[in-house]
């Protein structure tokens, strides 16, 4: 599928659009692979290198006051409920994660963090401010409008074939 699209629209704009598309595409997995080391790496260095990446984002999605079940946060994860259900028991054993029964119907549960849970969650969006902050320095806000509907048309990409 990218393969096509990249040949279609290499052939429809010509060698230029062609170089500039490789050095988006070049600096995108840069991006990607230096993002998830950078993480991994700070991981170690805290006090919560006890978490694995898969821990953390999904710390991450279950977020600080809402309480999603694992059905909402394994959709937003793209991840099977079972995968899911091994990462919160472990994340639960850790001290990370509580299973909240519903009041008004018992069969429900919600995911909710602890306060170690949210310690971790704060850390985690502070490092994606700076990580923001120093990706913007120096755009204007017309250029950071831009920027915003480049990364919703990924965002939809991605969305659509995940």
């Amino acid at each position: 599928m990218i393969t096509k699209l990249f040949e279609w629209q290499t052939k429809k704009d010509g060698k230029a659009m062609s170089e500039n598309y490789q050095r988006i595409s070049d600096s995108l997995v840069k991006i990607y692979s230096n993002i998830l080391r950078i993480e991994e790496s700070e991981l170690r260095k805290s006090q919560f290198n006890n978490l694995t990446i898969q821990e953390m984002h999904a710390i991450n999605a279950i977020s600080m006051y809402e309480h999603k079940t694992a059905s909402e946060v394994a959709k937003e994860l793209h991840l099977t409920p079972g995968t899911l259900t091994s990462t919160i028991d472990r994340l639960a054993k850790k001290g990370y994660v509580e299973r909240i029964r519903s009041k008004d119907d018992r069969r429900v549960v919600r995911l909710g963090l602890t306060k170690k849970g949210r310690v971790e969650y704060r850390a985690h969006a502070a490092f994606h401010h700076t990580l923001v902050k120093e990706f913007l320095n120096g755009f204007n806000d017309e250029e950071v409008s831009v920027i915003q509907r480049a990364l919703r048309n990924l965002e939809r990409f991605m969305d659509d074939h995940s």
